[in-house]
């Protein structure tokens, strides 16, 4: 790209890196609160307002309420035995970002399917922006595509560009091809 370049980075430009420890504490509590399958009382880690913004498939949700009811209930009726894995966390001021994976037995309707009784993984990855000792955003990204796989349902209908992968991939869990 020659010429002008886009603004890069600008939402944390100026975070104020004396906040990492506080933020790196809100984090791994809300984590063990969402091990702890807590609902009702999430709003410790989450400011009223915050906003959690997902991808296709997820939806956006305005405040702690909609996170309860359009988020959580829906997804621990739809996947029990939920325990959630983050595989690297990095904090940074009041910025958090991790990926990881959820392991779950999928116990109810999800995205049409009739529960399975399987168990699946739901790899995902979340950045968050901490004030005030809380959660204001999150920005979310849920592999559903992967997990309706392991229930079997394609839905790029055999599209996918998978196709064009080597056969050899790389582990998620390590640098190292598998």
């Amino acid at each position: 790209m020659s010429g002008a370049r886009p603004e890069q980075a600008v939402l944390s430009r100026h975070t104020d890196l004396s906040k990492t420890e506080e933020t790196r504490r809100v984090i791994e509590t809300m984590v063990d609160g969402l091990n702890d399958h807590r609902i009702d009382d999430i709003g410790e880690f989450f400011a009223e307002t915050f906003r959690w913004m997902g991808n296709f498939g997820c939806g956006s949700k305005n405040g702690v309420r909609e996170f309860q009811e359009n988020w959580q209930r829906p997804f621990q009726a739809a996947f029990s035995d939920k325990v959630c894995v983050d595989e690297a966390r990095l904090f940074m001021g009041e910025w958090a970002a991790a990926f990881g994976r959820q392991e779950a037995t999928h116990s109810g309707p999800f995205m049409g399917v009739s529960a399975t009784g399987k168990r699946v993984e739901i790899r995902y990855m979340d950045f968050w922006k901490v004030v005030d000792g809380k959660i204001v955003d999150n920005w979310v990204m849920v592999d559903f595509p992967h997990v309706l796989s392991q229930l079997g349902v394609d839905v790029f209908n055999g599209e996918g560009w998978e196709k064009f992968d080597r056969q050899e991939t790389v582990s998620p869990r390590s640098d190292r091809v598998a």
